[in-house]
């Protein structure tokens, strides 16, 4: 017979500290990542399809740099919005 059932221990510090959890992951974090899995998804479904392999490769390659640009404007981006103060937005006015 196995012996009874122990509860798990609680986490360690002091009662009622709440768990370290994981920083949270920027929008453009999951965005880029979105973008390179479709660089390597689109060639293979292309192929998948009858592409010859160099449309296949122009596409990814294509694909990589639309991504790498993309990214970079859009850290560019958070950086001049984490500089401007006190939160005021400069959006155009109608």
């Amino acid at each position: 017979m196995s012996p009874p059932h122990q509860p798990a221990e609680p986490p360690s510090g002091p009662p009622g500290t709440p768990e370290p959890t994981a920083p949270p992951r920027s929008g453009v974090t999951d965005l880029v990542r979105w973008a390179a899995f479709s660089c390597f998804l689109v060639p293979l479904l292309l192929l998948w399809y009858g592409t010859s392999f160099a449309d296949a490769a122009g596409t990814a390659v294509g694909l990589a740099a639309v991504t790498g640009a993309c990214r970079l404007l859009l850290r560019r981006s958070e950086r001049r919005a984490a500089r401007q103060p006190g939160g005021e937005k400069n959006t155009p006015v109608d």
